[in-house]
């Protein structure tokens, strides 16, 4: 198990109801996918590396940091 760095971005994500929410993007240094997670908290900062974890596209199964 590798420690791989993240970028995390506030961005505004598409809602259910046709508008904006502010959330959070991280993008993994390594392979560039990236994961989304409502809020800009240390909550969904943690959420987006977590979903980092489950959907590597990889199959890989690291431990991601917020770069």
């Amino acid at each position: 198990m590798a420690r791989v760095r993240c970028t995390i971005l506030e961005t505004e994500l598409p809602n259910e109801r046709g508008g904006k929410t502010p959330g959070i993007k991280a993008e993994c240094m390594r392979c560039s996918h990236t994961t989304e997670a409502f809020g800009v908290g240390e909550k969904s900062i943690k959420r987006c590396l977590v979903l980092m974890r489950e959907q590597c596209p990889e199959n890989e199964t690291n431990f991601y940091v917020e770069d």
